[in-house]
């Protein structure tokens, strides 16, 4: 599935979006099947601070917040709570980053990741989910609903309640699918 504009996320939001959609089931491929793929991600996307070689581990961390971070955004399509597990790899990824908030002067506050190298990228991620719950842009996150898809994409409908990454392509197998199904039943 490719990107278009009016699936791009708000500019916080988006590296978390890109982020999702480094595993394409639709293709089967994965930009980030080995630590040099994950660093050269992080590195293009803009979250990677200090020169720390990314090891097996962060790897394992990062694809482990990938789906994490996949189940939260189905959820979204629902409302539904996050379950355990989700909550538990959100958790350890921020605590690996050393999350710390720290106030401003116009009476606000900014959280950052303390730490460097792939914890501290992904805890940026964390940070930037956390952000879109703040502003209200979280919700419209979401996973296409097509099991043969499963792209991350921004919900920009008017109501909120976008099921497909795409209409033209997602939404129109569904409603497709839908029809044949309701033939066999009546034939």
């Amino acid at each position: 599935m490719s990107t278009g504009p009016a699936m791009a996320a708000p500019d916080r939001l988006e590296p978390v979006r890109r982020f999702l959609n480094t595993l394409d089931v639709e293709a089967g491929t994965d930009a980030i099947t080995d630590p040099a793929g994950l660093a050269t991600w992080l590195t293009e996307s803009g979250l990677w601070r200090g020169d720390a070689p990314v090891t097996d581990d962060d790897l394992r961390r990062a694809r482990e917040l990938r789906e994490a971070l996949r189940a939260a955004a189905v959820a979204n399509h629902d409302r539904a709570a996050l379950p355990p597990p989700v909550l538990a790899v959100l958790d350890a990824a921020a605590e690996r980053a050393g999350v710390r908030i720290s106030f401003t002067p116009d009476r606000g506050w900014r959280a950052t990741a303390g730490a460097t190298g792939a914890d501290g990228a992904t805890g940026e991620l964390v940070l930037r989910v956390t952000e879109s719950m703040a502003d209200g842009t979280w919700p419209r996150l979401k996973i296409c609903a097509s099991d043969a898809c499963r792209w991350a994409f921004y919900d920009s409908s008017r109501s909120g309640t976008g099921k497909w990454c795409s209409m033209q392509l997602c939404g129109n197998r569904a409603k497709q699918e839908a029809w044949r199904g309701r033939r066999r039943e009546a034939g």
